[in-house]
């Protein structure tokens, strides 16, 4: 195909080039096509720049209709160039619609790509949203930053380009992309920052606003990988087998501390969602008084050892340790983590 030459298509073209550049040049790649505008320009650009496309289209199967646009999805990969497949997915499980099919889009992706990078057509307005949305939730650095250009195997080529650019760039191709209801559905809160709250802050703040909101993003990502990088070296040193030197902890800044201790209780199976039950670990560390142990989150099922117990933080002689405990807080020995002591004598 002979792609047209104007201004939307080629800031999608530059976008996707630069990304290539900057991920050494990848050459076979699988596409993420909802049938939407981001990422058909997507497959457009990619098509456009020389490399060799295969459009994955998943129908989640949520919508009356939805195997024909799957189908219309797929058709218009195929005349940009790319090769096209579709697969059914089944959404299932918790957490909400969005959360299941997220999960069952990315696992049929990721089966069909066989190991290949997938390129996501998330734009510069889904940073900015999504950069809004943490802001609004408390979330801290690691969340701030969004979404990453390149986290294997996922890519994003298209974090620099606005969404308007891709519906233009649709048009100069004379495709008319799929408009996916959810996207305008109140219920939802990003569709709500979407069409509320992100153009009264352009309004009130006479524009930029999507773009101030991206770069944040880009500069917390910097900020966080050297951060990362302290808290990895942090916990070398304070690991001592299955537990944490508390001593050695103490003595580290707070946000690497913290960071560190996310890090060890996420490998420890816990699943750690309120910053309430992250500094209630950390006062473990540095607010030592003899405390009980704190409660834990956990994935459902992920230890059916436990027998409907938890998982708690303990300090015991100077060391953290995640332990298993049981309804009534008996120490279960399938972690072999015995119950806490008294204050510590030093």
């Amino acid at each position: 195909m002979r792609f047209p030459e104007t201004p939307a298509l080629q800031r999608v073209r530059l976008a996707v080039r630069g990304w290539r550049t900057e991920v050494s040049g990848l050459d076979l790649v699988v596409v993420g096509c909802s049938g939407g505008a981001d990422s058909t320009a997507l497959v457009a650009g990619c098509c456009a720049e020389g490399m060799t496309v295969r459009a994955v289209v998943v129908d989640h199967g949520l919508q009356a209709g939805s195997a024909d646009v799957a189908a219309g999805a797929a058709t218009h990969a195929e005349t940009l160039g790319a090769a096209a497949t579709v697969v059914r997915a089944d959404v299932a499980g918790p957490g909400g619609v969005e959360a299941a099919a997220r999960r069952a889009r990315q696992a049929a992706l990721l089966a069909e790509a066989d190991g290949r990078p997938i390129l996501l057509g998330h734009t510069l307005d889904d940073q900015a949203e999504t950069v809004l949305l943490g802001l609004g939730r408390g979330a801290g650095a690691g969340s701030l930053q969004a979404m990453a250009a390149w986290s294997e195997p996922w890519g994003r080529p298209l974090l620099g380009v606005r969404r308007a650019d891709t519906l233009a760039a649709c048009a100069d191709l004379g495709i008319e992309p799929w408009a996916d209801p959810h996207n305008a559905d109140p219920r939802f809160a990003r569709v709500r920052v979407r069409t509320e709250v992100l153009p009264l802050l352009e309004e009130v703040l006479q524009g930029g606003v999507a773009d101030a909101l991206a770069r944040t993003a880009r500069r917390l990502r910097e900020d966080e990988e050297v951060l990362a990088a302290s808290a990895t070296e942090l916990l070398t040193r304070a690991r001592r087998a299955s537990a944490l030197d508390a001593e050695t902890l103490a003595g580290a800044p707070v946000a690497v501390r913290r960071r560190a201790l996310l890090a060890w209780l996420r490998d420890r199976g816990a699943d750690v969602r309120t910053d309430a039950t992250l500094r209630a670990v950390d006062d473990l560390v540095v607010r030592w008084r003899g405390q009980g142990a704190v409660a834990l989150a956990e994935p459902p099922g992920t230890r059916p050892e436990l027998g409907g117990g938890r998982l708690v933080a303990v300090r015991r002689h100077g060391k953290l340790e995640v332990a298993g405990h049981s309804r009534d807080g008996r120490p279960l020995d399938p972690l072999d983590s015995p119950a806490p002591d008294g204050p510590e004598q030093h």
